[in-house]
């Protein structure tokens, strides 16, 4: 993890949380200043591997979501800043990992992933119901971007938008679909396929 994608999620995890950077420097026994430092001045460059460590307990996850190294024998999957709409559509300029998700190597197994190859997003809105419900959490699978004459459920972009939609081959051409009748169609433009959605991990409770 670079620099600026530590200091991108370590302001990520503060701001779900809802705990100030001084607060944070206190919990780690730093002085009051360390993390706003960090952040805003990049001082220091890293964080020391005790105070990665100290954050990472402090939110309630995995080190590696602060750069650490994965715990052996597990798949680590990025949770990353993004929710792709399954409704009006979302404009994403980045993507800022804030966690992972562990999966135990069958499962990665079992559903084609790679390292490097996958990312947890958010869901929002109720297009694709009754198949995904505002809130759940998906696992995209961005080493498959080619959909098949059946269809599948993708992330996709048109001009711009993140959303979550069945996409199938129709002809030669990428064609865009909701689940849920009631949903509003999908506007027509250039279809780019950012991943297929392989797992639905459900909405945190």
């Amino acid at each position: 993890m670079s620099p600026t994608e530590q200091r991108a999620a370590l302001m990520a995890l503060a701001q779900a949380r809802g705990h100030s950077l001084a607060a944070l420097s206190a919990m780690i026994r730093r002085n009051s200043a360390y993390l706003q430092q960090f952040v805003t001045r990049g001082t220091p460059r890293l964080l020391a591997e005790r105070d990665r460590r100290l954050l990472a307990d402090v939110f309630g996850v995995d080190d590696a979501a602060l750069g650490g190294s994965p715990a052996p024998g597990v798949f680590q999957v990025p949770r990353l800043d993004v929710a792709a709409s399954a409704g009006p559509g979302a404009l994403v300029d980045a993507e800022v990992a804030i966690g992972t998700e562990t999966l135990s190597p069958a499962l990665a197994r079992d559903l084609g992933l790679r390292e490097g190859m996958a990312g947890v997003i958010r869901v929002r809105g109720s297009s694709m119901e009754p198949a995904l419900r505002d809130g759940d959490h998906v696992i995209v699978d961005r080493g498959d971007r080619t959909p098949a004459k059946r269809g599948a459920i993708y992330v996709i972009r048109i001009d711009g938008t993140l959303m979550v939609k069945r996409v199938a081959l129709v002809s030669a051409v990428l064609v865009a679909s909701s689940d849920n009748p009631a949903a509003s169609p999908v506007s027509p433009g250039a279809i780019e396929v950012i991943g297929r959605v392989v797992w639905r991990m459900g909405r945190p409770e």
